[in-house]
């Protein structure tokens, strides 16, 4: 099975034979319910077999070999199943339920989710405008899920079923290698020009270099370090959250894996500032958070600082509105927190 929006027939008698829908319950609609990176997505409707009105909505997810928005781009095609496990592991948590999708149909087959429909939803990327900010309902609906997350699912030894190789074989690629090479073929001035220039002192900073090499072998699980491993979203910035009617809701987690907390905690922090937001924003998600035992302060930081240079030199860019002498004054933070000094040693 292929998802197609242009054979809506194939897409019922598909939902049929999954018993999803009536066997004469027509498709009436498919369309994309927003613009995703990773995988082909549809909203299929469908209408009162015989009356003209309208009955269910469903969201139908496929993976792919390869990166929806970018197919020149190979990637894991097991990747939907990954996030499928990763709902049917939560969904017994209401805390993370409440916050997420029900799933209603996992094919490990063709590697297709049928979920919820949320309805007329929107990412969070519109953060990255200036002058938007995080609500204090937004961000303690985020924090509360992530904390839930990190504290439920603890264990000293990774869950196999989420060892997740392949994709985050490819996340360490374009988190810890990619942006660091002295030629990888991406021209940063068809971003912004001067942004190649001013990468270069990161790209030749050996030191530097063996840091993040250092914490990509954390990010790995080769190296041990802060607390005991637990369930991770693997994604968690503004693409992965939703503004919905009814509350704030958390997608995509097909980066999931067992892995440090700190992690998932550096990725967020680390879009509060490329999007800008207040200190006081950033002070607060910090405070609310509740970190499991053994969290390490430094690891953060330097996930925070490697998470900040790889999207402002790296392939997975965003939708950023700033200057290139902010993105200079960003780098420079981040290679500060790389280099930050111990938990114990901090003031």
């Amino acid at each position: 099975m292929i998802l197609d929006s242009q054979h809506p027939e194939a897409i019922q008698q598909y939902l049929s034979r999954r018993g999803w829908i009536c066997e004469d319950e027509p498709v009436v609609a498919v369309e994309k319910p927003g613009e995703g990176n990773m995988n082909y997505t549809l909203r299929v409707r469908t209408g009162q077999p015989g009356s003209g009105q309208g009955l269910r909505s469903l969201i139908v997810k496929q993976s792919r070999p390869y990166v929806e928005k970018y197919p020149s781009i190979a990637a894991p095609a097991e990747r939907a199943v990954m996030e499928g496990q990763f709902y049917r592991k939560t969904q017994s948590i209401p805390a993370l339920n409440a916050y997420q999708p029900n799933l209603l149909d996992l094919d490990y087959d063709h590697n297709i989710l049928v979920m919820e429909d949320l309805g007329e939803a929107n990412d969070f990327t519109n953060l990255y405008q200036p002058g938007i900010t995080l609500t204090d309902e937004e961000l303690s609906a985020l924090i509360e899920y992530v904390s839930t997350l990190h504290n439920q699912f603890r264990q000293a030894t990774p869950d196999p079923a989420f060892a997740n190789a392949a994709m985050l074989s490819l996340n360490h690629e374009h988190i810890f290698r990619y942006p660091y090479m002295l030629d990888n073929g991406f021209d940063l001035d068809t971003i912004q020009p001067g942004l190649q220039a001013a990468a270069m002192p990161y790209k030749q900073n050996e030191a530097l270099k063996n840091t993040i090499t250092q914490l990509g072998t954390v990010y790995l699980g080769e190296t041990k370090r802060g607390a005991d491993s637990t369930l991770l979203h693997g994604d968690y910035y503004p693409g992965s959250w939703l503004r919905t009617a009814a509350d704030v809701k958390v997608i995509d987690p097909e980066f999931c894996f067992f892995g440090p907390a700190e992690f998932d905690l550096g990725v967020m922090l680390a879009h509060m500032h490329l999007s800008e937001q207040p200190e006081s924003v950033i002070d607060a998600t910090q405070a609310l958070y509740e970190k499991p035992a053994g969290f390490d302060n430094q690891l953060l930081q330097q996930f925070v600082g490697v998470e900040i240079m790889r999207r402002l030199i790296g392939l997975a860019q965003l939708p950023l509105s700033l200057s290139l002498e902010k993105k200079v004054e960003l780098l420079k933070k981040a290679e500060l927190l790389l280099n930050a000094e111990p938990q114990s040693a901090q003031k």
